[in-house]
């Protein structure tokens, strides 16, 4: 009988739970009340953190959802969605909080989103900007001053940029950011922003090594940011349309690359490509910055399907660790696919990790220990995501069992560097980004 009614009390804590977001906005105490009560629900799923502060002293929260929700696991790939970094962008923040609610109460009861959280570990960031948005007394739809920090600052020009020098003053919360995928093995993240109807992927800014004299900025993996992003506008409810939010402006299959649109410097989408190891795009949601509260309902609908196959795509390619021969992980050793050299070498964590998107197919997977000749191995890469793994390849350095230095690429605009040694030697793609490699190696 206790049983059975403590069973009844928790059911009936769930339901107030969720009846308790409804589709209204939520200011910074709503929102923090909200994202303690799930973690208070459900504390074995849940892990609420803030990962800095604002300019104005707001906490920036993240809560984690997975199976090992507190730290990282072996083998678990990191995903993470932002939101409201234009603090007047602001339906990326209701439908990350919505989306929060869906995982949380169906885990358990829902097969796919059971496996997913068991697989994954999910960080969600409802608010970037909590400043901009707390400052935007007049909500509208396409401009306010709530889209910068309190310092005046636009965001998303004020990561360190890999094609120019950004000459800003880092602001509090984009240095959050940075330290936080400093420290976090991220694979895969989207930045949920407002104004039109697209996903947008890197690069955002480029030169004559990406192409950009042809109107777009290619990436090593384009490949792939192509995929994410249709994985998103296909599952959307309308953007896979291309319409845009008017008749000027069309974006096949509702994707473009961020160049090919505008160019932008000193976004965090890019940053995480190039120094984060993280393949980030830019998911603009909404033709209305900040739309009436009455609306936020259909966004969610709209988005809530492509929001979790988004997730799903962290299982792309392969993954795997590095170990020496006594079988410890051998963190710093360059791991890459071959012909898909980064121009910031990726790099394994502290447990010895990799993870490398790539689509389904053959390929070479090169491993470099500093000082040791490179290891590569032949694998083809089946498409695992509806399995939540993506393929296992492990590298064993027999000759090695010395513990290799830390090792990070300066904050400098690596791809002008490629573009000087380009004019003076015009050696291949793949060659600059080797001798790029080589001299951080040594530095």
């Amino acid at each position: 009988m206790r049983a059975a009614a403590g069973e009844v009390a928790a059911v009936l804590c769930l339901l107030a739970l969720a009846a308790a977001l409804d589709f209204g906005y939520h200011h910074a105490e709503e929102l923090e009340a909200y994202l303690r009560e799930v973690h208070a629900a459900h504390p074995a799923l849940t892990h609420l953190h803030s990962i800095g502060r604002s300019v104005e002293g707001r906490d920036l929260w993240v809560l984690v959802l997975g199976r090992f929700p507190t730290q990282h696991k072996i083998g678990i790939p990191e995903f993470k969605y932002v939101a409201n970094m234009h603090g007047d962008e602001t339906v990326g923040r209701e439908i990350l909080l919505h989306l929060i609610d869906y995982l949380v109460t169906s885990y358990g009861r829902d097969p796919n989103i059971t496996k997913l959280l068991n697989n994954t570990r999910i960080h969600i960031m409802p608010t970037m900007n909590p400043d901009g948005f707390e400052a935007t007394k007049v909500p509208h739809c396409y401009y306010s001053r709530g889209r910068y920090n309190k310092n005046g600052e636009d965001l998303n020009r004020n990561f360190p940029d890999a094609f120019e020098s950004n000459n800003v003053t880092i602001q509090p919360e984009t240095r959050a950011v940075m330290n936080w995928i400093k420290n976090e093995t991220f694979v895969l993240s989207a930045n949920l922003h407002g104004g039109a109807l697209v996903a947008s992927y890197t690069f955002d800014n480029g030169n004559s090594v990406t192409g950009s004299s042809k109107g777009y900025s290619r990436s090593p993996d384009d490949d792939v940011f192509i995929h994410l992003a249709k994985t998103y506008s296909f599952n959307h409810a309308s953007m896979y349309k291309g319409t845009g939010c008017d008749s000027r402006q069309t974006f096949p299959d509702g994707i473009t690359n961020g160049y090919s649109w505008y160019q932008l410097e000193g976004g965090m989408q890019d940053y995480n490509y190039v120094w984060g190891q993280c393949f980030e795009i830019t998911l603009e949601l909404s033709c209305c910055k900040y739309p009436p509260a009455e609306q936020l309902e259909k966004f969610w609908t709209d988005n809530k399907v492509a929001l979790v196959e988004y997730i799903k795509q962290v299982h792309l390619g392969v993954k795997g660790q590095v170990t020496d021969r006594n079988g410890n992980p051998i963190p710093n050793a360059i791991v890459e696919a071959q012909g898909r050299s980064h121009v910031c070498p990726y790099r394994t964590n502290a447990h010895g990790e990799y993870f490398l998107l790539l689509l389904p197919g053959k390929y070479v997977i090169n491993a470099t220990v500093p000082g040791f000749k490179s290891m590569l191995k032949t694998v083809e890469i089946p498409d695992n995501t509806a399995y939540f793994s993506a393929l296992k390849q492990d590298f064993s350095f027999s000759e090695v069992s010395i513990k290799t230095r830390p090792a990070s690429c300066p904050k400098v605009p690596l791809y002008q560097e490629l573009e000087r040694s380009s004019a003076a030697v015009k050696p291949t793609l793949h060659l600059l980004v080797l001798m790029v490699a080589v001299i951080l190696l040594f530095r």
